[in-house]
């Protein structure tokens, strides 16, 4: 299990002729990563998802706070512990095309992290051998034509399988897929979404899902935690069909307006409105970092900052002074992610 108490991550500014202030891209993050589960973490570009998954993955060390690895603070282990603790989360790459070195056959792609692990195992050759056959025939990649291929032989949605099956080479726990489908054709994006879940059903692998896409996110996770993340902040959390059924806080109910309908005609009432433009705002956590946005915002969220504080039962939390379910444009009922 992987939790996670008040992380923290600060970007110090440039020091240069144009020096920009600090850069706050997480406050606060508090959540947990059960064993086989799947969480989805949404939320507009440059909202700290991404950042939050390079920690979860080791890639960067957070500022404040606290990652724990079944119940081990990582911050409390030595080079040894921390590197053999984060080879049980792995990170699958955005963009495909550029996660692959196009000078190298997919079969030394694969066979490199593979030799390292059976060095480390005892294992030899022949395992090596087995294990990359039985690697891609899992993602669902042909064992025998591919390991002879180079990265441009394959599409886009068999590049994303292969990256997937060479992020398994060292049997991890969790698996942390940002975006892992935005740079895939939209005709193939449910043949890797159905692959993740599978593997969590075989394998018994977590799924941290990062997305800005809400109808990928219900797909992944329908029964489990959706959060939403506002510029660095969990402003919304709660079993996912139940948040985007009736979201609650306004930044959740702008994200789910400005999903294109997929299927019916329901009406978004007033509530719709754009969450893109933004007016430039005070970074301090003095007040409501949405509120500026808020179409509904009051006097009391220009000067007191909401904490994430339960609304409607154990599942359900929010960030908002004013919390209203309203309906908005329905995501498609039959999970069309297309």
């Amino acid at each position: 299990m992987i939790e996670i108490k008040n992380l923290e991550m600060t970007f110090p500014g440039n020091g240069g002729l144009l020096s920009q202030t600090s850069f706050k891209a997480l406050r606060g993050i508090n959540m947990k990563i059960q064993d086989g589960s799947a969480i989805s973490v949404i939320g507009e570009s440059g909202c700290g998802k991404t950042t939050l998954g390079r920690i979860l993955a080791g890639y960067q060390r957070h500022t404040d706070g606290h990652v724990y690895f079944d119940g081990r603070d990582v911050d409390t282990l030595n080079k040894k512990e921390r590197k053999a603790e984060f080879l049980k989360v792995q990170l699958i790459q955005q963009d495909p095309y550029a996660a692959l070195n196009p000078s190298r056959t997919l079969g030394k792609a694969l066979y490199e992290p593979l030799r390292l692990r059976a060095k480390a195992i005892g294992e030899n050759h022949a395992w090596i051998e087995k294990r990359m056959e039985y690697l891609l025939a899992l993602v669902g990649l042909d064992p025998v034509s591919t390991v002879h291929k180079y990265q441009h032989n394959l599409s886009g949605g068999q590049r994303q399988r292969f990256v997937i099956a060479r992020s398994l080479t060292v049997d991890p726990k969790v698996l942390i897929a940002d975006e892992a489908v935005s740079m895939i054709d939209v005709s193939l994006r449910l043949e890797v979404l159905n692959l993740l879940n599978d593997l969590r059903s075989r394998l018994g692998i977590s799924v941290i899902f990062i997305t800005h896409d809400v109808a990928a996110a219900r797909y992944i996770a329908d029964e489990s935690q959706l959060y939403v993340i506002y510029k660095g902040e969990i402003v919304e959390q709660g079993k996912t069909d139940e948040v985007i059924s009736k979201p609650m806080h306004p930044y959740t109910q702008s994200l789910l307006s400005a999903m294109p309908v997929l299927k019916g005609l329901e009406s978004p009432g007033p509530e719709r409105f754009d969450p893109i433009e933004a007016p430039n705002e005070d970074p301090v956590d003095t007040h409501c970092l949405f509120a500026q946005r808020c179409p509904f915002a009051q006097d009391k969220c220009f000067k007191e900052h909401p904490q994430l504080e339960k609304v409607v039962d154990d599942s359900r939390f929010t960030a908002c002074f004013y919390p209203t379910p309203r309906r908005v444009a329905p995501v498609s009922n039959e999970r069309d992610v297309s």
